[in-house]
């Protein structure tokens, strides 16, 4: 296809997207947390199911319709246009990066049974990666599993698990070879949630909803044929997840990011010279990671990302606390109904959890240095 004919295509294809967004996007918000958080994210991945709008760079045969990552992300800039519901919903983990991970390194028989589920607005998965003593050093986690026949037993806690408490599958990473060192002797499992011995805690955040939870698992049986890219091999299966969750995980709020940009500087008034040079300065920052973005997108477009993702999601993590508090100089406490009816408010606060999410801020700067520059390793 010629570029002329690309760009007619991509362009008709913006038409399509902005025409059904205009026509299907939900009046009401929704909810922050709970059972009604799930009903409405799911009613809303049905919804652009039906009209073919979910799954659009998966494959044919699970659901997806096999389109080119340009058009991706074309839905993606006129979702943001739209103002349609974030999609930093409960259905995030299954769709971005539990999904993709079971799409790159699961079993046919996995694939065929979960991704056509994800798309279809049936389900919501959570992680459960962190614990209380192994959160950034993912490597020191103690969950165990010990197989017992064609079943792996798993005693341990999780936390910060993010919609846990409504969802109905985990991507579990767990210590199923108590004799090998750290990174050796994980496996990564697919756990239902309804299972026997399962409690789940949910947290308030300093963000107001119950976003979060703690995990415990007392002598929960999970069929061994659920272990995603082989027993033991757990580490390579989640640094899959990483590449995911740290990489085109968050394409769609990274574009999302770019439009806020440009509302606060419409917003800004011509009296504070100061804070519209300072949003200036963001609305480059925001071009900037867009481009980075973008090429990221395209040049993964067939594989699992690579360690590159870390500069983006460290930039998208930082810019992001940048942009929140920007918003919150402008309008103020005395515009209290400005930062609640436009989200700043709790956006301000969420921010801070972006440089902790998926690997903190450090170990973003480690991965950056090490496996992208090339530096020695740094002291642990």
């Amino acid at each position: 296809m010629s570029a002329e004919n690309m760009m007619s295509d991509l362009e008709e294809f913006r038409a399509e997207a902005r025409a059904w967004l205009e026509a299907h996007i939900p009046t009401e918000h929704a909810p922050i947390d709970g059972p009604e958080s799930r009903t409405y994210a799911l009613d809303w991945q049905r919804k652009m199911g039906e009209g073919g709008w979910t799954g659009l760079t998966w494959p044919k045969e699970y659901g997806g319709r096999a389109l080119n990552v340009a058009k991706q992300i074309v839905w993606f800039e006129e979702y943001a246009r739209a103002k349609a519901p974030s999609t930093h919903d409960s259905s995030f983990v299954g769709l971005n990066h539990a999904g993709p991970t079971v799409m790159a390194c699961g079993t046919e028989e996995q694939k065929a049974f979960h991704l056509p589920k994800l798309l279809k607005g049936e389900v919501i998965w959570c992680q459960g990666f962190s614990e209380p003593n192994a959160g950034s050093d993912l490597a020191g986690l103690r969950t165990r599993g010990v197989v017992e026949g064609d079943e792996i037993v798993v005693n341990g806690t999780k936390i910060w698990s993010s919609y846990a408490d409504i969802a109905d599958w985990q991507e579990l990473l767990i210590r199923t070879d108590p004799e090998a060192q750290r990174h050796s002797g994980l496996s990564w499992v697919i756990c239902k949630m309804d299972t026997p011995g399962i409690t789940v805690r949910p947290i308030k955040t300093m963000a107001g909803p119950r976003k979060y939870s703690e995990i415990f698992y007392d002598n929960v049986r999970i069929p061994l044929s659920n272990v995603v890219g082989g027993l033991h091999n757990g580490w390579k299966t989640a640094m899959s997840t990483f590449a995911f969750e740290r990489g085109t995980a968050s394409l769609a709020l990274q574009i999302l990011l770019i439009y806020k940009v440009e509302a606060l500087l419409a917003a800004c008034p011509a009296n504070r010279p100061v804070l519209k040079d300072r949003l200036a300065g963001l609305r480059a920052e925001a071009a900037a990671i867009r481009a980075m973005t973008y090429r990221f997108a395209i040049d993964n477009e067939h594989g699992v990302p690579g360690a590159e993702g870390s500069v983006i999601r460290l930039y998208f993590a930082e810019l992001s606390k940048r942009v929140t508090a920007a918003a919150i100089d402008l309008f103020g406490l005395a515009h209290r109904e400005v930062l609640a009816d436009h989200g700043w408010a709790f956006d301000y606060f969420d921010a801070y959890s972006e440089t902790i999410a998926g690997g903190t801020a450090e170990i973003q700067r480690d991965l950056i240095g090490e496996r992208v520059l090339g530096l020695p390793r740094g002291g642990r």
